[in-house]
């Protein structure tokens, strides 16, 4: 009964078991890139609370692309 409620008979799709494996890996990846973005976020608001906000955002290689116009 309670394999017809979830909708097949038999064992577990290996398609299903390995997307669950790529969001895993995804979420750690995320959390990941969220510790360095707080670590750094946090060394920033130091910097500024002493006054060297100039000379660490200068030390720091930001990658930021140019601007593009919005579409309308």
């Amino acid at each position: 009964m309670a394999k017809a409620l979830l909708g097949y008979v038999g064992g577990t799709d290996p398609r299903l078991l390995a997307e669950m494996r790529r969001l895993q890996q995804r979420v750690q990846d995320l959390e990941s890139e969220l510790v360095r973005i707080q670590s750094e976020n946090e060394s920033l608001q130091a910097a500024a609370k002493h006054g060297e906000s100039s000379s660490l955002l200068n030390s720091i290689d930001i990658d930021v692309p140019k601007a593009e116009p919005a579409l309308t």
